[in-house]
């Protein structure tokens, strides 16, 4: 399936990664590392804030200004790593929609956290 906002956006880091010949840092163990470190300077702009307090923090313009650039670094690591090693992340994405829709029954699951047991 194509995504043309997806694509375009692959295409911009193509062609960034490319001007600064920075492919050769890019193989997979790297870019899934960066996605790890990436998604910890998102976790860590939620330290301390309270969970009850999160949804509000998260609307006030400064905190969603760092928020936001630390959600495009964890965005922009895992699309490179995708690339790189040939996943379609939206398929992809799907597919574990539907897998999800299995495991977790809404008539088993509705307000719950944990997985249903058999």
């Amino acid at each position: 399936m194509r995504n043309d906002g997806l694509d375009l956006l692959r295409d911009r880091l193509r062609d960034f990664t490319a001007e600064r010949d920075w492919e050769q840092f890019h193989d997979p163990k790297n870019l899934a590392m960066a996605i790890a470190s990436e998604s910890g300077e998102l976790l860590a702009e939620y330290r301390w804030v309270a969970n009850g307090e999160a949804d509000e923090w998260s609307q006030e313009v400064a905190n969603l200004s760092r928020v936001s650039a630390e959600a495009a670094d964890v965005g922009i690591a895992l699309l490179m790593f995708c690339d790189r090693v040939g996943i379609d992340i939206v398929e992809a994405m799907k597919q574990k929609i539907e897998v999800n829709r299995r495991n977790y029954p809404a008539e088993q699951t509705r307000g719950r956290f944990e997985r249903p047991t058999e």
